[in-house]
């Protein structure tokens, strides 16, 4: 349970939220919405105890569980099942019992050996007895953790979110980004089911099998939930109470209906606030004008004052009319000429801890042409464009980068953006030939005005990372651009725009995407199919391949 009280939140100067109060009980599943950079992100920091509040406290009653959006596992070299049986402490038990399962081997080992020559020294039956007591303890500290049954439920959530058994047993650093996310996400639902889960954009990365699990496992929780995402299956299918960040209020409202309720609510509420805002305009305005016509004969004046101020109190009874959210104007560069094939690769191969992930890859990307790259999680989409973008080193073959190719890189965990600097920083760094007012007007465009230019990069949304990511190929002058999970994090107004830069962009375009309005918007012309490298020319009959990329 979380109990907040008097809660105000800013993101550096700006205020965000003012005196908010509420609480997450067990069953309520709470949809968190609003546009990007509303706050709903900072918010949820600030609910799993991970930053603090301007003013106000938040009061954690029973376990949390808080998967971020740029969520990392701590340990690269644990294994997946390590990891999530980490959850309930499992892992220091497992551990434990794998240590005194060598030392037993071990001693036995050294026990026969002395046999077979003489008598077993006391020193070798003294160190078996030590290695058999300390597995009986390990044994029992696994057992009351839940033992291998714990283990069996483990593979059982990481199985419904898509990750094979074969990943199990390897280190968390050598899978994708997309696979150390659901490690992260299967983590924080093996831990319990009493506890309060926070997920923010949990769908990220999944598959349309996986989100259904998810869906219906979110749905079954006994504990309270709070998720942040644009997946509007996921929220149709699981919450019962909206609460929506209003910025220009700096507000939440709270609607305790589900998610197909709320919308007509909030549709129905906003035609009844427009009616009744042009009924009293319409009436006030009729007060006025009879107020100026009496106003001139002293023996009307009065009525005529009072006229007035009844018309201006039934103007300010009105409830403060919505701002129009604001939209990012997301553009794309314009492509500096470049050869017929300006970028290609002969024979790619790639292997992370020994396995092989890409392997003999060819491809040429035409001047303008369009390609999807699609395939399972963990079937090299992400390394295939961080080789060809140059962020790493092929083990074998090469990229042929050909005559004027400029290069612009989209990554999906943001990888390009220093953390360290602020938005505006980092803009000067991609674009160094602007001056800090033409800087100031593209980040305007995208919707970092004011004191945001200065905000540190490593405090912005998932979103905001993602308009920042954008904001920096506009002045690229690319001619081919490298995209992975363009709409991840993106409010539908954002995505949209997104789409439409991508579906107007006359350069050439290698996409990774899960997105099937993404492919609506690419117009591909060709698909390439990981592990197997097969290119073929694109086909509606390949679309249904989009969802479980």
């Amino acid at each position: 349970m979380l109990t907040v009280r008097g809660v105000e939140l800013r993101a550096a100067a700006r205020l965000l939220l003012s005196d908010i109060s509420f609480t997450v009980s067990p069953g309520d599943r709470i949809g968190l919405v609003g546009r990007n950079g509303a706050g709903k992100t900072t918010l949820m920091t600030v609910l799993a105890g991970r930053a603090r509040p301007a003013a106000g406290s938040v009061l954690a009653t029973g376990p949390v569980g808080f998967l971020a959006q740029d969520s990392r596992a701590a340990d690269p070299e644990a294994t997946v099942t390590d990891r999530i049986l980490s959850a309930r402490g499992l892992d220091r038990a497992l551990s434990a019992l794998r240590d005194a399962e060598a030392a037993m081997s071990a001693s036995a080992t050294s026990s026969v050996a002395s046999s077979s020559v003489a008598s077993v020294p006391a020193s070798a039956s003294a160190e078996l007895d030590r290695a058999m007591r300390a597995y009986a303890r390990a044994e029992a500290a696994f057992q009351a953790g839940g033992g291998y049954a714990a283990e069996a439920e483990a593979a059982r959530v990481a199985a419904g979110l898509g990750l094979p058994d074969e990943a199990l047993g390897r280190p968390v650093g050598t899978l994708s980004g997309g696979q150390r996310r659901r490690v992260e996400l299967a983590r924080i639902l093996f831990a319990g089911h009493d506890g309060t889960l926070l997920l923010d954009e949990p769908t990220n990365h999944l598959d349309a099998d996986s989100a259904a699990w998810l869906r219906d496992f979110l749905r079954d929780h006994q504990g309270g939930l709070v998720v942040i995402s644009h997946d509007t299956r996921l929220l149709d299918a699981v919450v019962n109470r909206v609460f929506h960040l209003d910025p220009g209020r700096a507000t939440i409202d709270v609607h305790n209906t589900g998610w197909g309720t709320y919308l007509a609510q909030r549709a129905a509420d906003e035609r009844r606030r427009a009616r009744e805002r042009a009924n009293a305009e319409r009436k006030a305005a009729a007060l006025h004008a009879q107020a100026d016509r009496m106003k001139a004969r002293s023996a009307t004046a009065v009525t005529a004052r009072s006229m007035s101020r009844r018309a201006d109190r039934m103007l300010a009874g009105l409830e403060p009319a919505r701002r129009v959210e604001k939209t990012a104007r997301i553009r794309l560069p314009e492509p500096e000429p470049c050869g017929r094939v300006p970028l290609g690769a002969i024979s790619l191969t790639k292997s992370y801890g020994g396995r092989p992930v890409l392997d003999g890859v060819d491809l040429a990307v035409d001047r303008g042409s369009r390609l999807v790259v699609l395939g399972l999680n963990g079937a090299g989409k992400t390394t295939l464009l961080r080789v060809l973008a140059g962020e790493v080193a092929p083990d074998a073959g090469r990229v042929v980068r050909g005559h004027g190719l400029r290069l612009g890189y989209f990554a999906q965990e943001h990888d390009t953006l220093d953390p360290a600097r602020t938005v505006l920083h980092h803009l000067a760094t991609t674009a160094p030939h602007l001056t800090d007012g033409e800087l100031r007007s593209v980040l305007g465009a995208f919707l970092f005005t004011g004191d945001d230019a200065d905000k540190p990069v490593g405090v912005l949304s998932g979103g905001e990372k993602t308009r920042l990511a954008l904001a920096g190929l506009v002045h690229s002058g690319a001619n081919v651009l490298l995209l992975d999970e363009p709409t991840n994090n993106l409010d539908p107004a954002s995505r949209g725009e997104v789409l439409a830069a991508v579906g107007s962009y006359p350069g050439a375009v290698v996409m990774v995407t899960h997105d099937e309005g993404a492919i609506d918007a690419l117009r591909p012309d060709r698909v390439l199919l990981l592990p197997d490298a097969d290119e073929d020319l694109w086909s509606e009959e390949y679309r249904e391949l989009v969802a479980l990329s």
